[in-house]
């Protein structure tokens, strides 16, 4: 119980009290332990962040234009966020995802597939890619999860840091956001994956960190409920622009 009190603290400072935690995704366990959880959101501050909307078909979600006649620049704002292979489920904040996807079809690991991409090339933020991926194949559950941000003396490099953590306990996940918070240039994740809350159903999870993003800069939500055996998966999802 008390690891689950800290989870709360850390969705409050990280997440409540945080203007700007930008796009940020969750891996976790339900409370009670009946099924997972993947949660991904996404924020904006330009008019061109702002323009988007989520878009759930099957086990996939999408991001779309809320006006296709404003988008300025889709190339890192329209991707796939949530692509299933079997019983593996992935989730990011960019195109990785299919990247991903494609490389784990072809028989590579998480970290080989993802081993071609580079931080986002957008000056002066350099924005992490933040990818993670549950793997429910086999009869037991992995976690793995992905940064690749910006080195800190040369932005030209990329770092990258994998992690692949013991299953969490039930009502906890694995969070990764792309920022720390608000600035210019906006500040880089930094530190190990967080463990914030997960609730019991998609339903209360959806509305835990809907409330708690910033009610400015939110744009999108979406929580992916997944079987505890991986056979099954349905999304829900929240926009701002409806």
């Amino acid at each position: 119980m008390q690891s689950r009190d800290h989870a709360f603290e850390k969705l409050k400072s990280h997440i409540g009290e945080n203007p700007y935690p930008g796009r940020g995704l969750v891996i976790g366990r339900s409370h009670g332990g009946e099924c997972w959880q993947q949660v991904y959101f996404i924020m904006g501050r330009s008019p061109n962040s702002r323009n988007r909307q989520f878009k759930g078909k099957g086990g996939s979600l999408e991001t779309q234009p809320f006006d296709a006649s404003k988008v300025e620049d889709p190339s890192l704002i329209i991707y796939e966020a949530m692509l299933e292979l079997g019983r593996a489920f992935l989730v990011s904040n960019g195109d990785q995802t299919r990247t991903a996807y494609e490389g784990l079809n072809a028989g590579r690991s998480f970290s080989e597939a993802l081993s071609e991409r580079e931080r986002e090339p957008d000056e002066p933020n350099y924005t992490p890619r933040i990818t993670g991926m549950l793997d429910l194949a086999g009869g037991s559950a992995s976690i793995a999860l992905s940064i690749l941000k910006a080195n800190r003396s040369d932005p030209g490099l990329t770092d990258r840091w994998y992690y692949y953590p013991s299953a969490p306990q039930a009502g906890e996940g694995y969070a990764l956001t792309t920022y720390m918070g608000d600035g210019n240039p906006l500040p880089s994740f930094e530190g190990d994956p967080l463990v914030l809350p997960i609730e019991a159903s998609p339903e209360e999870t959806l509305d835990l960190y809907w409330s708690s993003l910033d009610d400015d800069n939110r744009i999108s939500l979406a929580v992916k409920e997944i079987s505890a055996k991986g056979d099954g998966s349905r999304i829900l999802l929240r926009n701002k622009y409806q």
